[in-house]
């Protein structure tokens, strides 16, 4: 089987560095060969590590890193590499530039809904795959033609996130009693992500909902920032900050209802389809792709961003009707198993790579 390389420049870890480490061990379970060439000291190297996943480290300081550029192009040769899959903006240059020179096939991934400034890079791969709609609309906006941009949004794996995860060691571990409802935030901690609008929709709900709890999963560059304002809110008594966590479907469980409340930009989340996987509804904001995640009323509730009072009233609204909650959680399984699994995602990837591999052979 062919053998695929993804590249990722950055240092953190999010969904996107998760969603590379997903489908790289998805490509290697089902037979193919798959590695990933990351930073030293990344959040992405040390997960791949724990996780089994081939990684390779090569600095790239930069778009105009020679050095990083010579050693991906020996990584190639070496490794035989068929067709290189990019994703953050540094290493697409230095990955396409590499792979071009070796006349390989290149995928270029955009995972964010930011408006692109230069389409330039983008113009260098074969394809772009997008995590959602909205992301190809802006892709196709910045001038790349639209045969070349796929959307796919990133799947659940449902070995991991399905019905039958229990949720009750994180709600013992928080000594969590019945009646007592658990509001959760899993995301990277940062400004995009609104961990504040949460915090003041947490201390409007606890006025109507004075048992409830509140969840913050993640870690990130504002996480001390947060902290500071969960104890300025006097919020720290209901609100738990557990920085990054591997028990992710444990969490999803646990919870009554997950908010994502992004304000600025928000890809095709991965934690919306896990939480629905597993049976928890959702609350979001109508921002990026989370409305193609989310049928308002069917598997959660969507407010505009920036509103905690919009935001504190869907969630009290879910938290008021368990029944209803309980549709939710039916509607949103069901709707995961319908398209959002990460075989049905990688199917599509694949089909992607093997069309551009058997160009690649008829030009050869």
């Amino acid at each position: 089987m062919p053998t695929i390389l993804h590249t990722e420049a950055s240092l953190g870890l999010g969904g996107q560095e998760l969603r590379i480490l997903a489908e790289t061990r998805w490509l290697r379970d089902h037979g193919w060969g798959a590695l990933v060439a990351c930073q030293p000291g990344s959040g992405l190297l040390a997960e791949a590590r724990a996780a089994g996943v081939d990684a390779v480290v090569v600095r790239m300081r930069g778009a105009a890193d020679l050095g990083a550029l010579c050693a991906l192009r020996r990584l190639m040769r070496a490794r035989a590499v068929s067709l290189v899959h990019t994703h953050s903006s540094t290493d697409s240059w230095l990955g396409a530039l590499a792979a071009r020179s070796l006349r390989l096939p290149v995928v270029r991934s955009r995972h964010v809904s930011i408006a692109i400034r230069s389409a330039l890079v983008y113009r260098l791969a074969d394809r772009i795959v997008t995590s959602g709609e909205a992301v190809r609309a802006l892709v196709v906006a910045a001038g790349i033609p639209p045969q070349r941009v796929a959307a796919i949004p990133p799947g659940v794996d449902t070995a991991r996130f399905h019905p039958a995860v229990s949720g009750t060691t994180v709600r013992d571990e928080l000594g969590l009693g019945a009646g007592e409802p658990l509001v959760g935030l899993v995301a990277n901690i940062r400004g995009s992500k609104g961990h504040n609008v949460f915090l003041e929709a947490a201390r409007e709900i606890l006025t109507t909902a004075p048992r409830a709890r509140f969840l913050i999963v993640g870690d990130g560059v504002g996480y001390e920032e947060v902290r500071r304002r969960v104890s300025a809110l006097g919020l720290a008594e209901r609100v738990t900050m557990t920085g990054f966590r591997r028990d992710v479907p444990e969490v999803m469980a646990a919870l009554d209802v997950l908010v994502l409340p992004s304000i600025r930009s928000e890809a095709t989340s991965q934690v919306i389809p896990q939480a629905l996987a597993v049976g928890t509804p959702v609350v979001a904001t109508t921002v990026g792709g989370s409305p193609e995640l989310v049928r308002d009323g069917e598997t959660g509730r969507l407010v505009p961003p920036a509103d905690p009072h919009a935001l504190a009233g869907a969630v009290l609204e879910i938290l008021g009707d368990p029944a209803r909650a309980r549709a939710m959680g039916r509607a949103g399984q069901a709707a995961v198993a319908a398209g959002l699994t990460l075989d049905a995602s990688m199917t599509r990837t694949t089909a992607v790579y093997r069309a551009l591999l058997g160009a690649a052979a008829t030009q050869d």
